[in-house]
């Protein structure tokens, strides 16, 4: 009787997460309660990326602002396409007069998207304290123009005081940036 063996060596797994802080430079996003959407966004984003790098072996990151840059949206999906992202994920603040957070995928789209805005959602929702405003679905340009998985978020809303006093806060930037990385 001949025995075959098949040897599974080791793989190191690489995943590239593109990490888009929305807004920017000329471009200040949503205004309220002496924020601007650019700047908070810019505070999280650097923080996801932050926690990734430092916990996390066998993720990859890119920002597509490390700055107070204006970046056009299809810069932002071009550039997460030319990389070869495998999951890109958007980050914002509403306005508009509501309060909480909720995520958006782009409608039609199934798994793995939908679960891992599933998975995001819940995660960030365990550590804020925030209205759970939902799941969504929207015809986004960063959404329908990226190649790979995405989700955008909206953190909140920067014309609410209350939403406004908690993005203020250092500690409550970590616990969003943590849920975020968690999903």
């Amino acid at each position: 009787m001949r025995l075959s063996y098949i040897y599974i060596s080791r793989v190191k797994i690489m995943v590239k997460i593109f990490i888009d802080p929305g807004h920017g430079g000329m471009d200040s996003g949503a205004v309220g309660n002496g924020l601007l959407e650019k700047n908070v966004t810019l505070l999280i984003a650097r923080r996801i990326n932050e926690i990734l790098l430092n916990e996390y072996t066998g993720a990859t990151t890119r920002l597509s602002r490390t700055g107070d840059q204006t970046v056009s949206l299809s810069q932002r999906t071009n550039a997460a396409n030319a990389w070869g992202a495998d999951f890109f994920l958007s980050v914002h603040i509403n306005s508009g007069g509501g309060t909480g957070y909720e995520d958006f995928i782009y409608p039609g789209s199934g798994t793995p998207t939908t679960t891992y805005q599933t998975n995001l959602h819940q995660e960030v929702m365990k550590l804020i304290d925030f209205v759970d405003r939902g799941r969504k679905q929207a015809n986004f340009h960063v959404l329908r123009e990226s190649n790979m998985p995405a989700v955008l978020t909206e953190n909140g809303f920067i014309d609410n005081s209350s939403d406004a006093a908690k993005l203020k806060q250092t500690d409550f930037i970590d616990r969003i940036a943590r849920g975020h990385v968690n999903g």
